[in-house]
């Protein structure tokens, strides 16, 4: 039997969705204020938009795993 500090494999995965959905957020604004700062940061915001997408990715990944297939 589980104990209360075990999580089972849904449970995991519903902690690591959160915490890619908080990169996610927190890439976003770090984008965002990159962007503000002009084009000199071109460079950067390329590469932490790759990182939102990879990201994003993951987490469809997850929500698919998550959700059953229900056929209707």
């Amino acid at each position: 039997m589980n104990s209360p500090q075990e999580m089972d494999h849904e449970g995991v995965l519903r902690v690591k969705l959160e915490v890619l959905r908080q990169k996610h957020r927190d890439l976003d604004e770090a984008i965002d204020a990159l962007q503000e700062k002009g084009a000199l940061q071109q460079l950067t915001i390329q590469r932490l938009k790759k990182e939102k997408l990879r990201l994003k990715d993951q987490i469809s990944r997850i929500e698919d795993e998550l959700t059953p297939d229900i056929i209707a």
